[in-house]
């Protein structure tokens, strides 16, 4: 009896170990000592250089699977197959990412890309990078970083994902089942690659570049949001920057930054896709069409999409109609036709926006601040997560991960870098207390932050350089009961966010970076 005990407490012993093993090592720094504390000030403003470049980042869906009941999701256990097209005896999926686990992509509706521009002031360049992926983890943008060619001349590169719910999984979370990472090796290499490449393209196709800055601040695009957490604090305006060819005046390229999840097509959809954003680059580009017929002249270049403050939740809810903009017809039901209803829109607005041409230059500096910081990371789903592997988030120090904020100033205008999704209401103001919340404090992240931007043009870049989820003002965080509001029900957003301190933290590293670049 004896020996049975010690062999069964050593088995005992040897399954903590190795289970704490695995932790351990999945909880490893990816990239040891990797620390940013950059400063760029130009004070003599010189001639301006741009390039832009877009590649390919998507999958090439192989096999396909048949859903027996209908429901969308991939289980076995409901009569699922999957086909074998390449015969090679399994299920080569890609997952798409958003909403929940187990869709497999059937096929692609438009591409996903890597988009690029490169900006130069005769003596710092940056790169900004605007990826269709749900995110992408600052392990990940640092890989790409090392990887950028020094002849390149690269001083800062920013990588932003869209946040599109329609592409395929490069964070990890929604693969087959919640133990099992949506994350194709394959895939995120090529990802990585083709970015690589994009950067290269742009700075071969650098020209002398004059830059048009435009905005749209009346408020129309509500119309285009909701906003599904109390309090309602829409993020509005549209933030525009035109890049033409300083010989030539034809179009280099277009910024577009808006707050709005891209999830119009909701829960259902199983093809690849960039949502309303493909919508809106196409139109800024090649025109708007209304059955068939070109009712506005598009720009041509490459248009860049950048999401902004979307927390909140900002999003093209199914409870709320988007009208097409020419024939009027209202679509609520999520829907390509809805993705391309908003997508016009939103373009029609730009288009509108940039005619009336804002401050032009051709000569400027590059101002830039950037830091690494040390969020705790609190969430003990995102912990046991990364202890699996099924995140690569890593914890540079004791149960906390590294991230980095960061802002760009070029002549009237300051790009903000944000490393996930900023509830509006500490950008913009209105940050509450409500009966209800969790910690019985008054609001911390007030002043909001734009009224620290001194700036004419802000753009503020949201899931910039790494996806760290819900950027939640502390005081209205609520994990139990009593509920926010005293509502019936509780809130959805602490569940994907790293903890109640991130708010905080957040909102003061922003406003050192913006401090910073006076």
């Amino acid at each position: 009896m004896k020996k049975f005990l010690k062999i069964l407490g050593l088995l005992i012993l040897l399954t903590v170990l190795t289970i704490g093993g695995i932790f351990i090592y999945n909880w490893r720094d990816r990239h040891p000592n990797y620390r940013i504390d950059l400063t760029i000030k130009n004070p003599m403003p010189g001639p301006l250089r741009a390039g832009f470049a877009k590649r390919p980042i998507t999958p090439t869906i192989i096999d396909t699977w048949n859903d027996a009941n209908g429901d969308n999701k991939y289980n076995e256990d409901d009569g699922d197959t999957y086909n074998d097209n390449n015969n090679n005896g399994k299920f080569d999926a890609f997952w798409i990412a958003g909403m929940s686990n187990a869709k497999p992509a059937q096929g692609v509706h438009d591409d996903v890309w890597s988009r690029v521009m490169v900006l130069d002031d005769g003596k710092s360049r940056i790169a900004m990078v605007s990826l269709d992926a749900i995110g992408f983890l600052h392990g990940d943008v640092v890989d790409i970083r090392k990887r950028i060619p020094k002849e390149l001349g690269i001083d800062y590169t920013l990588i932003a994902s869209t946040h599109t719910h329609e592409s395929n999984d490069l964070i990890g979370i929604w693969g087959k089942n919640p133990l099992n990472s949506g994350v194709d090796p394959k895939m995120m290499e090529y990802v990585k690659t083709q970015t690589v490449a994009a950067i290269s393209d742009a700075v071969k196709n650098m020209r002398p570049a004059k830059l048009v800055f435009a905005e749209d601040l009346s408020e129309k695009d509500s119309v285009l949001i909701k906003d599904t957490r109390k309090p309602i604090v829409k993020a509005t305006g549209i933030h525009l920057m035109q890049v033409l060819d300083a010989d030539t005046d034809e179009t280099l390229g277009t910024l577009i930054n808006w707050a709005n999840h891209p999830e119009t097509l909701w829960s259902q959809n199983l093809l690849i896709s960039s949502d309303f954003p493909h919508y809106v680059r196409e139109a800024i580009e090649k025109g708007i069409y209304s059955q068939n017929e070109l009712k506005e002249k598009g720009l041509g270049g490459v248009a860049l999409y950048f999401s902004g403050a979307i927390g909140g939740l900002m999003a093209p809810h199914p409870s709320i109609s988007i009208k097409d903009p020419y024939t009027g017809e209202p679509y609520a039901t999520p829907s390509f036709e809805k993705a391309k209803a908003l997508g016009n829109q939103l373009a029609l607005y730009s288009l509108e926006a940039l005619r009336k041409r804002g401050d032009t230059l051709t000569n400027s500096s590059i101002a830039l601040r950037a830091k690494t910081i040390m969020p705790p990371l609190d969430n003990i789903t995102f912990k046991i997560a990364s202890g699996i592997g099924l995140i690569k988030m890593g914890m540079p120090e004791y149960f906390k991960t590294r991230t980095e904020v960061g802002a760009i100033r070029v002549g009237p205008a300051l790009f903000l870098s944000i490393p996930g999704e900023i509830y509006p209401e500490i950008i913009y103001g209105g940050v509450e207390a409500p009966e209800g919340r969790e910690y019985d404090i008054p609001p911390v992240e007030t002043p909001p932050v734009q009224e620290f931007i001194k700036d004419k043009y802000k753009f503020y870049l949201g899931l910039s350089n790494d996806e760290i989820g819900y950027i939640i003002p502390k005081s209205e965080w609520d994990t139990k009961e009593p509920y926010l509001y005293l509502d019936e029900r509780d809130t959805y957003g602490e569940e994907n966010s790293l903890g109640p301190e991130t708010g905080p933290i957040i909102y003061n590293a922003l406003l050192e970076v913006i401090n910073d670049l006076e």
